[in-house]
């Protein structure tokens, strides 16, 4: 059973930078497709940046041109780089893999806070 677990998350003032990982127990390969979420306190999940197998990205619009997703097969490592950070993008980052089955793996989340 692969795992994934996310590092990176941390306390940043607004305006700077961090760096997600999510780095899985096994091979991606096999992922068609994976993301990242977020969850803030008393909000719904939601969908941050996606990449497919074949490279397609998708983007929330709220983090466009600020945040970009990518992955290293080789690695198997999914990474978010979140610049031009934002208090409203404080919350519960957690990666997302999902197989051609539809079969869905989560990792346990790392907490982004960013001060004002």
């Amino acid at each position: 059973q692969v795992q994934l677990v996310e590092s990176g998350g941390g306390l940043v003032q607004a305006g700077g930078s961090l760096r997600l990982s999510c780095a899985a127990s096994g091979s991606i390969f096999s992922f068609n497709k994976m993301g990242w979420y977020r969850q803030a306190p008393g909000k719904q999940r939601e969908l941050v940046a996606s990449i497919t197998s074949d490279g397609m990205i998708n983007y929330a619009d709220s983090v466009k041109g600020r945040f970009t997703i990518s992955r290293l097969n080789f690695k198997d490592t999914m990474y978010l780089q979140m610049n031009s950070l934002k208090p409203e993008d404080t919350a519960v980052y957690s990666c997302n893999g999902v197989y051609v089955s539809g079969r869905e793996l989560w990792g346990q989340g790392t907490q982004v806070t960013v001060s004002s």
